[in-house]
This record gives structure tokens, sequence and C-alpha cells, in this order.
């Protein structure tokens, strides 16, 4: 059991909130644009991909950087969670992070702006899980302290992600969206990291 001196405080609680809020919306910000403006796709990239790290419907299998990718931005989801609701069974983190990579994948398809993969949806669980029991390992260690130090971290990570978008976003690499690429390969899944449109070099 979580005991009432290892939850944060009130100020610590609200800046954790704050951090976790950033990262959601960094999160979205890659999944589903990949750091591009917002934009709706014109129908070509609505494909579901049901069998997981296999090739289909005219698909490479997954590559170990794309799952690997998938697996740590999604590590500090279930980490937040933990941080925020202690008390709860990890379990419970654990169905809100698959349930939150569904719903990414599923507005992929929606907006016809990534392929939907099943492959996807497992790795990001993994990660948030992984992320579960890493926080579970630092509160065995740290107890009373985890809040006041995972705080910290997250706030220092965040930090670290923002500048580190900033300059993506400001350099003359980007993710352009396959309806602004002039030669599309002949599998588009195997030219990006952790989404479905290829990088491309282009002025900002």
């Amino acid at each position: 059991m979580v005991g009432e001196n290892e939850r944060p405080g009130e100020r610590g609680q609200a800046l954790l909130v704050a951090l976790f809020v950033v990262y959601l919306g960094l999160l979205c910000w890659l999944v589903l644009w990949k750091l591009e403006p917002p934009h709706l796709g014109d129908g070509t990239l609505r494909h579901v991909k049901l069998i997981p790290f296999s090739p289909d419907g005219g698909l490479d299998p997954n590559s170990p950087q794309e799952v690997a990718a998938n697996l740590l931005m999604f590590v500090p989801f279930g980490l937040y969670l933990r941080l925020l609701a202690p008390a709860r069974p990890w379990w419970q983190a654990a169905v809100v992070v698959a349930a939150a990579s569904l719903a990414l994948e599923t507005t992929q398809y929606v907006l016809a702006i990534g392929w939907s993969d099943v492959t996807d949806v497992i790795t990001n669980t993994a990660g948030g899980v992984a992320g579960i029991a890493l926080t579970a390992l630092v509160r065995r260690r740290l107890r009373a302290r985890t809040a006041r130090v995972m705080t910290r971290i997250c706030l220092i990570g965040t930090v670290l992600a923002l500048l580190a978008t900033g300059l993506f976003v400001a350099s003359p690499l980007h993710y352009a969206p396959m309806r602004d690429r002039t030669a599309a390969p002949a599998h588009p899944r195997t030219a990006a990291l952790t989404g479905h449109a290829a990088p491309v070099s282009a002025l900002p």
C-alpha cells in the first residue's frame, strides 16, 4: 500500500498534472502529426494493420527502431499515472495506457493521417507498463521521497523534451505528410521511426 506521506503535496500534485498535460500534448503531436502542422489526410493513409510485428497489406514488418521508439515514448505515461494515482491498482493504469494508445490509432484512421497498427498498441502498452514498474522500483527505494524526486526528474525531462522538439521543428528535417512527398517509397512504413510518414528534407 502507498502511504499518505508518499503522495505529492498540493503544489507537487499541481506541477505533476501540468507536466503530464504537456507530455500528453507532445505525445499526441508526435504520434498523430509527427511534429508537423496538424492536418487532415486525403484517405491514402487509411489502413489497419492487424498482424503484429509482421508484413501485412503490402507493409513491411515493424523495424526494431520503430518498436523501441513506440515503447520508450509511452514509458512516461505509466510513470505519470502511478505518481498521480499511486493508490490505484497498477493494472488500471495499464488499461488507461492501452486505451489511450488505441484512441490514438483510431484517430489516425479517422483522420487518415497514418497507418493504424495493432503493433503500436502492444508496444505502447508495454512502454506504459514499463513506466509503471519503474515507478514501483523507485518507490521501494526512495519511499517518502519518491514524489519529490520523480517530480524533479519529470520537470527536467519535460524541459529537455520541449527543447528537443523546438530544435527539431526549427531544423530542415521533418516527417512530411505523405501528401506532400514528391516520391513515395514502395513501403512507406519502413521509412518512419515512430510513425507512418517518410522523413524528407524540407525547408521550415
